[in-house]
């Protein structure tokens, strides 16, 4: 323990400097009371893209829907729920997007210069421009520098922290850094120590919720596994008409003439949402369809995969589908990107046979959402289930498959997607229904309404 204040005195330095500019520039913070009773006000952080963070999102309308006025703060990348814009209790506050890096300046020195535009942002917003609030509900990871201004504006607010743990933020950066990068070891001890800080926890799963007691965390506080749940707008769809016409709409253009095969089941289409990072090996999934298509045309079912999702290796992993289809690799094989508004993506989803999920957890103990939104509407996943908490989801050969390898994926397509396959995928189905069945809002009001007063 006695390394902890060495290894923590850059960023606790930078974070007292920026706040010290803060307070010179804008003068005190205001003090007041937090608000009580009806009308309760509620700040959720998320120091990422909203649009892209679901759980949060649905936090923010859950709480609207029990009467809270809620803040809603992060950054605005891409379009939000169309429920947020439309709920007169919900405000969001677009944070100033954060400085990019210029290749030529290591990541090591930028690094500090980006966590002090960003305590800046977060301390004025949170302690001058926001009023105060009973709760302030925090997205962990990122940790840095939001676990430690958030601790301290509700200790200068007389406001309540929630942490909400969908991951660590430390073996994120360790997977992208490699496990030895100083910073890597600054970041674990300042997670671990201002973690300690929640005045309650929520946790993704119960693994996570085990783990954050134990060493490095050791937390005391309270600790809630809340698992993500899928929202109304995920819904299993009647097969005809419906989903012909989502098809036809929803699909690139080029691609549309296989909705006749499609519907007759003569083409299986099968989803996959990526973040086209490390994280998600997409290089598995081209891999498995590689070797599915190495099999004679005449033994194996045309495949439409649908690949949807932004990130940086989306160009990379493009140029290698346009050679292996030039290339003939991928006879009966046809591989699309699209990046769809959050309904027709809920759509599309209900429309496919087959969901294929490439997360892969750097923590051991976290799950995707991207699953839980597949079995909300209705659709069977192969997933990679090489973690801990993959059990508490996905429950092997009851409503998907399991995967660590391209070729024990490849046989998962051969296997469902073959006329003799259909009675599995059935099966898998109905058990991806079942699965989805229970709501958000029934995880919600069971558990976090009661921690944040809104229920006895």
């Amino acid at each position: 323990m006695a390394s902890i204040p060495v290894a923590l005195v850059i960023p606790l330095v930078l974070t007292g400097l920026a706040l010290l500019v803060t307070y010179l520039v804008l003068g005190p913070p205001k003090y007041d009371g937090p608000s009580s009773g009806k009308g309760v006000v509620v700040h959720v952080l998320v120091l990422g893209d909203i649009g892209r963070s679901p759980r949060m999102t649905y936090h923010a309308l859950s709480i609207a829907k029990h009467g809270g006025k809620v803040n809603l703060i992060g950054y605005l990348e891409t379009p939000p729920h169309p429920s947020l814009l439309s709920s007169p209790s919900i405000t969001i506050h677009a944070l100033p997007p954060p400085p990019v890096r210029p290749a030529r300046i290591p990541f090591l020195l930028f690094a500090p210069f980006k966590v002090l535009h960003q305590v800046f942002c977060l301390f004025a917003l949170l302690s001058y421009t926001l009023p105060p609030s009973q709760w302030l509900l925090v997205q962990n990871p990122p940790s840095i520098p939001t676990l430690f201004i958030a601790s301290l504006v509700c200790r200068l607010r007389s406001s309540k922290l929630l942490i909400d743990w969908h991951n660590y933020g430390w073996t994120i950066l360790s997977s992208t850094r490699g496990p030895r990068h100083p910073l890597v070891y600054i970041a674990k001890l300042y997670e671990c120590l201002f973690g300690r800080l929640g005045d309650h926890n929520l946790t993704v799963t119960h693994a996570m919720a085990r783990q954050l007691r134990l060493p490095p965390y050791k937390i005391r506080g309270p600790i809630t596994a809340v698992h993500d749940r899928p929202a109304e707008i995920f819904k299993p769809m009647w097969w005809g008409k419906a989903r012909q016409d989502v098809l036809e709409r929803v699909l690139p253009a080029e691609q549309r003439a296989l909705v006749p095969s499609i519907m007759e089941g003569n083409t299986k289409l099968i989803v996959s949402s990526t973040s086209w990072t490390r994280d998600e090996d997409f290089g598995i999934l081209l891999d498995a369809l590689v070797a599915y298509a190495a099999d004679p045309v005449s033994e194996t079912t045309p495949v439409l995969a649908v690949i949807t999702g932004k990130g940086p290796q989306k160009e990379m992993y493009l140029a290698q589908i346009a050679e292996l289809t030039k290339s003939g690799q991928l006879p009966n094989v046809s591989i699309v990107t699209a990046f769809l508004p959050f309904e027709d993506y809920a759509k599309l989803l209900a429309c496919a046979d087959l969901g294929v999920c490439l997360h892969m957890s750097s923590s051991g103990v976290d799950l995707p959402m991207k699953v839980v939104d597949m079995f909300g509407a209705g659709l069977p996943v192969a997933a990679f289930c090489g973690y801990e908490s993959f059990g508490e989801l996905v429950k092997e050969g009851v409503n998907g498959r399991g995967f660590e390898t391209y070729g024990e994926l490849s046989i998962i397509l051969r296997t469902l997607l073959s006329p003799e396959g259909s009675g599995e995928l059935e099966v898998l189905r109905k058990g991806a229904v079942k699965e989805g069945a229970r709501r958000w809002d029934e995880e919600w009001d069971a558990k976090v309404a009661k921690i944040m007063g809104f229920a006895a």
